[in-house]
């Protein structure tokens, strides 16, 4: 039987955040957690400006973990580090959600953060995700089954199209299915560059080719004017008609349960 689970979005500064999970408390401590670490990231973002301009990676001698996730995620890309900063935010959330079990009866069977389109999720119970992949006919009809088997794992779209983030790219969306959603986020930002030029199936097959040769990434969709190409491990691909309740659209605001009360 399926649990009841609740549902909040918040807005903090640049963070727009939903989350989910079958125990409120939980969803508490994650906005306890983004407020904190939004705190210590810009701490350190005024005594250290390249952390916020760079589009390669940057050394740091920092203890804290928003940063040191973020400079993992980015050294392993060879991006900056904001390009990992939504997934590093969402995966310190669900940390916080996965330890309410520490202090309250149970812990919190479904746990979920979707960060401006990035997601960390660690779910025993079936959730759905609608892939919003630009101006294209695909947009209303893929989707994927996130299931236990799959978790934790972090998913992350990068587009040239859609959003405000910056792509050097020219697909209209690369999703990366990866451990956690720092690898994602900034895994999605490396691969989406690389999709450009005149010949779409040949940067889509350029881009894919990268991906496996990086064991960083479990899988990747992308898309581009029409075209499709996936490789490596991806949840299971449903088909979505319309857009049905218990779903919510891929990068800009992603997954939802099909029953949820609103804290």
């Amino acid at each position: 039987m399926p649990s009841t689970l609740y549902r909040t979005h918040i807005t903090n500064e640049e963070s727009d955040v939903t989350i989910i999970s079958d125990v409120k408390m939980a969803i508490f401590e994650a906005i306890k957690e983004l407020k904190k670490q939004r705190t210590i990231l810009k701490n350190y973002i005024c005594t250290h400006k390249q952390f916020l301009t760079s589009f390669s990676p940057v050394k740091s001698e920092s203890d804290e973990k928003i940063i040191n996730l973020m400079v993992e995620g980015a050294t392993i890309f060879n991006v900056g580090p904001m390009a990992a900063v939504a997934g590093a935010l969402a995966d310190l959330m669900l940390n916080s959600m996965k330890k309410t079990g520490e202090s309250y009866p149970l812990p919190p069977k479904v746990v979920l953060i979707e960060n401006g389109g990035e997601i960390a999720i660690d779910s025993e119970q079936p959730l759905r995700i609608a892939l919003y992949a630009g101006h294209n006919e695909l947009n209303a009809n893929v989707g994927f089954l996130i299931q236990k088997g799959d978790c934790p794992l972090g998913i992350a779209t990068s587009s040239a199209t859609i959003g405000h983030a910056i792509s050097l790219g020219e697909a209209d969306a690369v999703t990366i299915f990866a451990k956690n959603a720092t690898l994602a986020d900034a895994g999605a930002t490396k691969i989406a560059n690389l999709v450009k030029g005149e010949d779409i199936e040949k940067s889509i097959k350029y881009a894919l080719d990268v991906v496996d040769k990086m064991q960083e990434i479990q899988g990747a969709f992308i898309s581009r004017e029409g075209y499709v190409g996936t490789t490596g491990r991806l949840p299971q691909i449903i088909k979505i008609q319309g857009q049905p309740n218990g779903i919510v659209w891929g990068n800009l605001k992603n997954i939802l349960p099909d029953d949820f009360e609103l804290l």
